[in-house]
Formats: C-alpha cells, sequence, structure tokens
C-alpha cells in the first residue's frame, strides 16, 4: 500500500487458525482495508481502543480464549458488525444473530468486498436511527433487512401505525449500494388524490391551475437512490394505476408534458392496513400488490416485544436529552409498569412519553409515581407475558400449527393434481379465492 492511499477502514480478525487469519490479512489489505490480526485473548489488549469497521470471526478455539473474547467483545462493542466463518457459528452459534453476516468458504471476492463496504455502511449510520432492540421478532426484521438490501428488490413493510416502518426503509437504503444516493419519503396518505400525481411526477408550467413553474416530482428527486411510498394503501385507485405503470415501465411523465423519462428508483413501500382485504374489498388493486410485495416485511407492534423496553427507553432518553444521561434514570419498577401497557400508538407513544418525563423530571430517577395514570393503571397484556407461558404449551402450539401447515400442504397439492394445475379450478375445488390459492402455493413453494 502507497502512502498515499487511504484506508477503508479497520477490521478485526478474531480466529486461532493464525495462518488462515494472516492470509486472510493480505486480502483485506489487497482490498485497502487495515488488518488487525488477534489469534488469542491477550493480544486483543493490543487493539482495545482501535476504532473498527468490522469483526471477522473465524475458528474460536476455547484453549485460545477466543470463544469468550467474542462474546466480550460484541457486549462491549454492541455498534461492530460480525463478519462470521462457518467455524465461528458452529463454536458460538449466539455470535450469529443480529449485525451478523455469513462469509462463505471457500472465499470469494465479490461477496467479502460486499460484506466490508455494508459493514462500513452501518458504521457510518447514525446509532438513533437503527432499528434497536434483540427480541426474537426484532431480530427477525434486521435479519430480512440485510438479506434484502444489497438487491433492488421492492419491499412492502407492513404493521400498525408507529411501529417504525419508515426506519426500516431508512435502514435499507442506508444498508444498499445506493446509501449515497436520495432517500424520499412521500406519504401517500396525506396529499390530496388531485396533487398526489405532481408530487410523485411533477409538472409543467401551465399544466394546471396554480401551476405557475415546472416542478420535478418525487421519483426524480430520488433517481438512482430509495424513493418511499408511505401509507400506500391509502393511495387512491386511479393513481394506483398510474404508478403500477411507473413500476413496470420504470418510466414515467411529468403532468402536462408529452416527453417520457426513465428512472432508475428502488421502491419501499409501507402501509398499516390490511391490503390482502383491502384487494377482496376492491380497494386496491391487486395486481399492485403483487408487484409491491415482493420481499415482505412485517413490524412487530411493542407490545410484542416489550423485552426490548429497556434498551428503547436508554436509547430515547439519549435521543431526547443528549448523551449525558447519568442524571436521568427510569427506575426497574417503572419499566415493569410499562410493559404491563399496551401501547396503542407503538414506538411513536413510547418516543412521546419519553419525552414527557424528561421535561417534567429532568434529573433524578424517574418512578412509578412519576408516570402518567394510564400508565400505572394497565393491566399485563397477554401477549407480554408470552415469556411465562410453559415449556409444554409452546411446544403443543408449535406442533398443531406445523399439523395443520402440513395439512393444507397436501390439499393443496391434491387439488392442484386434480386440476391438471390450473389454479382457478383449483380455487374452485378447495372453496377459496383465486388470490389466496395463489399466495399459499407461493408460500409452500407448491410446483
Amino acid at each position: 500500500m502507497t502512502a498515499q492511499q487511504v484506508t477503508s477502514g479497520k477490521v478485526l480478525i478474531l480466529d486461532a487458525n493464525i495462518t488462515r487469519a494472516t492470509d486472510f490479512g493480505r486480502r483485506l489489505k489487497y482490498l485497502n482495508y487495515e488488518p488487525l490480526i488477534a489469534d488469542h485473548d491477550t493480544s486483543l489488549s493490543e487493539f482495545a481502543d482501535q476504532d473498527v469497521i468490522a469483526a471477522v470471526l473465524g475458528d474460536l478455539q476455547a484453549e485460545t480464549g477466543l470463544d469468550n473474547v467474542a462474546r466480550e467483545y460484541r457486549a462491549e462493542h454492541a455498534g461492530v458488525p460480525f463478519i462470521c466463518f462457518p467455524e465461528a457459528v458452529a463454536a458460538a452459534p449466539q455470535l450469529a444473530g443480529s449485525h451478523s453476516w455469513s462469509l462463505d468458504l471457500p472465499l470469494r471476492r465479490s461477496q467479502l468486498l460486499r460484506l466490508l463496504q455494508r459493514a462500513g455502511r452501518y458504521q457510518g449510520q447514525d446509532r438513533r436511527q437503527r432499528i434497536s432492540g434483540s427480541s426474537p421478532s426484532i431480530r427477525g426484521v434486521r435479519k430480512l433487512i440485510e438479506q434484502v438490501a444489497d438487491f433492488d428488490t421492492n419491499v412492502l413493510v407492513t404493521g400498525q401505525s408507529g411501529t417504525g416502518k419508515e426506519l426500516v426503509a431508512r435502514t435499507i437504503h442506508q444498508l444498499s449500494d445506493r446509501a449515497d444516493k436520495p432517500f424520499v419519503p412521500i406519504n401517500c396518505g396525506a396529499i390530496p388524490a388531485d396533487l398526489l400525481e405532481s408530487e410523485l411526477f411533477g409538472h409543467e408550467k401551465g399544466a394546471f391551475t396554480g401551476a405557475i413553474n415546472s416542478r420535478i416530482g418525487r421519483f426524480e428527486l430520488a433517481e438512482g437512490g430509495t424513493l418511499f411510498l408511505d401509507e400506500i394503501g391509502d393511495m387512491s385507485l386511479p393513481m394506483q394505476v398510474k404508478l403500477l405503470r411507473v413500476l413496470q415501465e420504470r418510466t414515467f411523465e411529468r403532468v402536462g408534458s408529452g416527453k417520457t423519462q426513465q428512472c432508475d428508483v428502488r421502491i419501499v413501500a409501507a402501509t398499516h392496513r390490511d391490503l390482502p382485504q383491502a384487494v377482496e374489498d376492491g380497494e386496491f388493486r391487486e395486481d399492485l400488490y403483487y408487484r409491491l410485495n415482493v420481499f415482505p416485511i412485517e413490524m412487530p407492534p411493542l407490545f410484542k416485544r416489550v423485552s426490548d423496553l429497556p434498551q428503547l427507553l436508554d436509547e430515547l432518553l439519549i435521543s431526547h436529552c443528549g448523551d449525558d444521561t447519568q442524571n436521568l434514570r427510569i427506575s426497574p419498577e417503572a419499566v415493569q409498569v410499562l410493559a404491563n401497557y399496551s401501547w396503542p400508538g407503538n414506538i411513536r407513544e413510547l418516543s412521546n412519553l419519553v419525552e414527557r418525563l424528561a421535561i417534567v423530571k429532568p434529573e433524578g430517577i424517574i418512578d412509578v409515581d412519576d408516570l402518567p395514570p394510564k400508565y400505572r393503571e394497565a393491566q399485563p397484556e397477554p401477549a407480554a407475558e408470552i415469556n411465562y407461558v410453559s415449556e409444554a404449551m409452546q411446544m403443543t402450539h408449535a406442533n398443531l400449527k406445523e399439523h395443520l401447515q402440513n395439512v393444507e400442504q397436501d390439499l393443496i397439492g391434491q387439488a392442484m393434481q386434480a386440476s391438471s394445475g390450473i389454479v382457478a379450478k383449483a380455487a374452485r375445488l378447495l372453496n377459496m379465492r383465486r388470490t389466496t390459492l395463489v399466495e399459499k402455493i407461493g408460500k409452500y413453494n407448491i410446483a
């Protein structure tokens, strides 16, 4: 590496196999990254103060102490993503959780470079704009985001209002190779139907009354980047037709213009509505639904992830009070009381509560008596008590669900065989809608 070159970042290698670690270090140097190799527990102290963009986990042999080192490093550096060799996953499967990406063997330069670039983008994210929590549902959401980020696939984010659907869209954008291009959001439900076309596609001067100047739309603003269509379920049917054409043709025209423009935009849409039901009710176009729902991600409501409350409260305190939050804390008793609340407003309601508490009591410990009455009087939600359900009941539920899915899959397979693969006939045999059957065929991967 020449003196003029600037490294793309430092990468910590934890691997008991020093030969492979050294070879991997050479590969990193070739890609313009600076490797830091720790092949036993004591060597890690040399890099304690180093600012790394990623940690690469290899063979974590217990006799070298690297298995414990990896766990401690994750606990102390929660913001550093892990890139894992198969040996690391086998030795410590709990490390292959959130913000952990698998690296296949034999090594492929394209995959390695893609993961390193993603790690750099992840490190560049504002920590207050990350999806927080370690509950199983949130870990599943992060895994889906990391799987789809590198592709231009259309994503549909669903969930109740206030769950953080826009944050999912921003995270997908920030982890993609479009991160250096614009992220442009638009709330389709907040703009009158007769103005939404102009907002999306722009208009020419004189196109309609009041159009005194030309204006570019959101598709042009998002060129090369990501367009986030929030509350897509509230879009009028005529606009759905126009949006579908753009998604199919990747072209559009400004209002009042006959000139066709090409667009290179990734689409992430979101809604709190039940779109399959809206399709059945004739309120949402079926073809547009399938065009958007290529990769669905569902954000869980807050009452189903109450184990994340302590972390969410800490981060919201930082957001509202700054990094110096030592003068203001929330007692464990107050956290437990908040865990009993149903949270109809989800994360947005929690954020508003923390902001209010920080104003009313700017220092000290926020206790149960400091909470508004409606939070103190709340009874535990059944979903919040799921951790207390016996293991036997969980096993029974899991087995019953699996059995019912197997029965459904067999019936669909038989109906498809009896109808020679014609979906409409199979749907009549099963007494269900064709669209529902198409979804289930995709779900079970039935040929």
